[in-house]
């Protein structure tokens, strides 16, 4: 063989060499790239760069963790709450303990150092604090668009934790689980919401955080609730005498909270509230306190409120 031949036999084998080691270091580089990837999240409170399929998850909303539950993910932090049975798990010391769901505890947040937290409307106002610590995303339900919202929030924890495809389902059988419920409703008569507490009794129409029942399922509302979101219209027991719904709607909050308080059957248990139809029809509907005053929107959760609603028509 030659020396032209050998040189040229040499240079190319050089070359194959060098494009070897290139490409390994490409591939190590898009390994790199991948573990460093974020993902450009749209919230309430504007926007944030968010680790793509974060390790280390801090949720402040339990709806949240009943949507990734329903995904087959978990948060690593918690808040203290009182569990409905379907996140009962979150009762287990193995979950880092954040705060209330109302106030966060800023050291415990910053010590366990999570790749994502989450808050909505609770402990929305902790978000410039929360998000010094690590990015923060406030995916709270808007009572004015409820459904929509939901949506968006369900698909950006989709896009988060890449289960889209997952989220697309869930979203297309809850869809049409309502549009059944929708077809029901038309005809089952006027529904009214209210909520007791300590003896009290407030309602909730549309544009509330209880707007699931006229807003999305279409159940015409029994009178124009004045008060709008969180906190109702307070009312007396002859507003719902005089307003005579023929579905009235029961959220007993200190159920929800674990509090020692007459039980909502007892408070709505006079001649007043008797008088209506919904009490003649055997129309009064308890809904699971914990599930509608705690968890509210998840892709779990959401379902077995339709059904509740569903089951009264």
């Amino acid at each position: 063989m030659n020396k032209t031949v050998k040189s040229r036999l040499l240079a190319a084998s050089v070359a194959v060499s060098m494009l070897a080691m290139s490409a390994c270091g490409q591939d190590a580089g898009a390994s790199a790239e991948a573990a460093g990837e974020t993902v450009t999240i749209e919230h309430a409170q504007g926007t944030t760069e968010v680790p793509a399929n974060p390790e280390t998850v801090y949720s402040f909303d339990l709806g949240v963790l009943d949507s990734l539950d329903a995904l087959g993910l978990e948060a690593d932090g918690v808040p203290e709450a009182e569990y409905p049975e379907s996140l009962a798990k979150y009762e287990d010391g193995k979950y880092t303990r954040i705060g209330s769901m109302k106030e966060p505890d800023f050291e415990a947040i910053s010590a366990g150092a999570p790749d994502l937290i989450i808050i909505s409307g609770r402990t929305a106002g902790s978000y410039e604090e929360l998000s010094k610590i690590a990015p923060t995303v406030d995916l709270s339900v808007d009572a004015a668009t409820p459904l929509e919202s939901f949506t968006e929030q369900a698909q950006t924890l989709g896009r988060i934790f890449d289960a889209e495809d997952r989220v697309a389902e869930k979203l297309d059988a809850l869809n049409a689980q309502i549009e059944d419920t929708k077809a029901k409703s038309a005809d089952a008569g006027k529904g009214l919401v209210i909520m007791t507490s300590s003896g009290e009794v407030t309602a909730y129409g549309s544009n509330s955080r209880f707007g699931l029942v006229h807003d999305v399922l279409g159940v015409p509302a029994a009178s124009d609730i004045k008060a709008e979101g969180a906190h109702g219209e307070s009312v007396s027991f002859e507003f719902v005498k005089e307003t005579n719904p023929d579905l009235l709607f029961v959220v007993d909050r200190d159920a929800a909270m674990g509090t020692r308080a007459e039980a909502a059957s007892a408070v709505l248990d006079n001649d007043l509230v008797k008088s209506t139809n919904a009490a003649k029809n055997g129309k009064i509907v308890p809904l699971d306190a914990s599930s509608w005053y705690l968890v509210g929107y998840g892709l779990n959760n959401l379902p077995a409120m339709i059904d509740a609603v569903t089951a009264a028509l």
